[in-house]
């Protein structure tokens, strides 16, 4: 039982996912899109979609994982 699995990940989580999006893609990819200080699962869905579309393969992995942790947190 040593690091967390992606899977066993808190409901919060699509919310530190959401802000390494912003982090890492933020001026590429979501340059039009408004960091919010307690984003719901909708609103990180939407920055996991404009990953998918304006992103490299690197970010379309971290809108897969995004899209993952907002199911887990619904």
């Amino acid at each position: 039982m040593g690091h967390m699995s992606e899977t066993a990940t808190g409901p919060g989580d699509y919310q530190s996912l959401y802000r390494r999006a912003f982090e890492q893609y933020g001026v590429r990819a979501l340059w039009n899109k408004r960091l919010l200080e307690e984003p719901a699962p909708a609103d990180a869905l939407v920055v996991a979609r404009a990953l998918r579309i304006e992103g490299d393969r690197e970010a379309r992995f971290l809108a897969e994982r995004i899209e993952h942790a907002c199911r887990a947190a619904l």
